[in-house]
């Protein structure tokens, strides 16, 4: 399937589908992108209408609930993914459990959210996911940037070894690793919330994040996830 370029992507609104078996919410959703200027192209309220109307609908996002009366959010999540890898997965989920998060990364999404979240931060992390970023729900970064550091304190099974944190890369990381927000962080170190975002950003960047979702389904199909160690 042919995708827009970036340049052309860029100057276009973002495509957007919404699946979810919730008439009201999935209304309410699709009301938000498009007052916010995204282009919503399709919405669905299965698994199998989802994938059925995602090849003509082209979108560059797909918001996706977990919980679908066919199909598993996950495998509408690989499905999409096996028929245009260029699709962005963004979970919008009411569940928060750490293994439906593991499970929908593993599967592809390049973001999860929980339905509490607020529209701005909704709409944001559309946004961001559109442009290639992987977003969640601050403690479920945590959770994911966990995998991030256990990855980086292993060896590869094939001997290379893994870019070193320093110090206070691995220590910032291990506190968003135990779910606290970039706000808490930064009044416990004394340093700026801005501060922290770099720092954040810095080890995204040494652990090669430009693929993130791929690592990460990396750790866990590895067995790095280890548990709920932080």
């Amino acid at each position: 399937m042919h995708r827009p370029t970036d340049p052309q992507r860029r100057s276009r609104p973002v495509r957007v589908m919404v699946v979810d078996d919730h008439p009201m919410w999935r209304d309410a959703v699709a009301r938000d992108l498009a007052e916010a200027g995204y282009e919503v192209v399709a919405t669905a309220a299965g698994g199998a209408q989802a994938l059925r109307v995602a090849g003509a609908a082209r979108p560059d996002v797909a918001v996706l609930d977990l919980q679908l009366p066919d199909m598993s959010g996950v495998e509408v999540t690989m499905g999409l993914l096996a028929a245009d890898p260029g699709i962005r997965v963004l979970v919008l989920s009411a569940s928060g459990e750490r293994q439906d998060v593991l499970d929908a990364v593993k599967a592809g999404a390049a973001g999860y959210l929980v339905k509490s979240a607020g529209r701005a931060e909704f709409l944001d992390a559309v946004r961001r996911t559109a442009a290639g970023d992987a977003v969640f729900t601050p403690g479920l970064a945590g959770l994911v940037l966990g995998e991030f550091r256990r990855l980086a304190t292993a060896q590869r099974p094939d001997g290379r070894d893994v870019p070193t944190l320093t110090e206070r890369e691995t220590e910032i990381l291990r506190m968003v690793a135990t779910g606290l927000s970039y706000k808490q962080i930064a009044g416990r170190l004394v340093l700026s919330h801005r501060t922290v975002q770099n720092h954040v950003q810095n080890t995204l960047g040494k652990l090669h994040l430009h693929n993130r979702v791929e690592l990460v389904r990396y750790a866990i199909e590895h067995g790095l996830d280890g548990g709920q160690d932080a």
